[in-house]
């Protein structure tokens, strides 16, 4: 988006780019030495550039400072892979084998698989798995 905005539609791509202190072609950019390894010798880019005027700085600033942000965990789990734990907790308990015999369970999954999603459903939401235990022993209890 700082590219976008800053994009002056009346120049070419390189112009645009070089304003604002981005590079059009990274091999040039970042050039490849000559060098001698071994009797062997890697390609080299020459660099026969001057010096370049940066118009708008800003949008290398702009560019770093989003870039340095703590990236945002946005760890969740679809309704459906929710529903179906609960489902299985719900109708048989601990019981990962019988879990894995239920008509419910469309993909196959086997009592590994299964006991892999529910700790997974755990480890995203402690607390909604708590209060799910708790509302089962209460349902328990109500129907003794």
């Amino acid at each position: 988006s700082h590219i976008r905005h800053a994009w002056d539609p009346t120049k070419s791509v390189a112009q645009n780019l070089a304003e604002m202190g981005l590079a059009e072609d990274p091999n040039k950019a970042v050039p490849i030495r000559k060098e001698r390894l071994l009797g062997m010798e890697v390609e080299s880019n020459g660099r026969g550039q001057g010096k370049k005027i940066v118009r708008k700085p800003y949008v290398v600033n702009e560019m770093e400072y989003e870039a340095s942000l703590p990236e945002k965990k946005s760890n969740t789990l679809s309704r459906d892979l929710i529903d179906y734990v609960r489902y299985m907790i719900q109708n048989h308990g601990e019981n990962y084998k019988e879990m894995a015999r239920d008509e419910k369970n469309y993909y196959q999954d086997t009592p590994k698989q299964i006991k892999r999603k529910i700790n997974v459903y755990k480890n995203f939401y402690p607390e909604e798995y708590k209060d799910f235990i708790v509302s089962l022993k209460q349902e328990k209890m109500d129907v003794q």
